[in-house]
């Protein structure tokens, strides 16, 4: 309804506001087993310069309860990523904000062609998408309409929906998580862990294979 867009888009706070915040560097190398992709950084994480810093993020948690790593890590070993578990970190739109709903949905799905030259650069197998409207993003950006609700899934997508795709590589394997952030309480925390337990079990499948 025009009530309900103009209740979403009163809530849109521009680049200016947060721009005295660091910007959150990515952790990416060359061919990892994953990359995760998250929505932009919070005020918590932009402070402390670590991705999922604020305390209520099950980001962390989840990694560990899924086995995509082996004991739960801190906000700031997320630089180890890439040398203990080779897995990185990138988000669709840069710029901090309070949440989601200071961006606008035309800035996060331009952010879709940027992390697709990610994926091409440094090649990781599979992309984790961490939240639902990332995805959402990701797909008006390349259908140019919003995803029907029949369309939407949890989990690995189709191979058509590969990123980074270009002449000599086939791309990046699509996983689609749940978001980890606290404001996000439309699904309980063991139907979070469900979500997440197949991604971490192939990651922990590709390390051993490696």
């Amino acid at each position: 309804s025009p009530a309900k867009r103009k209740r979403e888009s009163s809530r849109y706070a521009p680049p200016s506001k947060y721009a005295h915040l660091p910007k959150l560097l990515d952790v990416l190398e060359p061919n990892l087993i994953c990359v995760f992709v998250g929505t932009n950084p919070g005020i918590r994480t932009a402070t402390a310069g670590h991705a999922y810093a604020h305390p209520s993020n099950l980001f962390w948690k989840l990694l560990h309860s899924s086995g995509c790593t082996d004991v739960r890590l801190r906000p700031e070993q997320d630089v180890d990523l890439p040398r203990f578990y080779s897995m990185g970190n990138t988000n669709i739109v840069e710029r901090p904000s309070k949440d989601a709903a200071e961006l606008s949905k035309a800035e996060t799905a331009a952010g879709t062609p940027v992390l697709e030259d990610k994926f091409r650069k440094y090649r990781p197998e599979a992309v984790c998408i961490v939240g639902k409207g990332i995805w959402e993003a990701i797909w008006r950006w390349r259908y140019k309409r919003e995803i029907k609700k029949h369309e939407f899934k949890y989990g690995w997508q189709e191979d058509s929906e590969k990123m980074g795709v270009c002449g000599d590589w086939q791309g990046a394997r699509v996983f689609v998580a749940t978001s980890t952030s606290g404001l996000s309480a439309n699904l309980k925390l063991h139907e979070k862990q469900a979500i997440w337990q197949p991604f971490g079990e192939w990651v922990k499948q590709r390390r051993q294979q490696r």
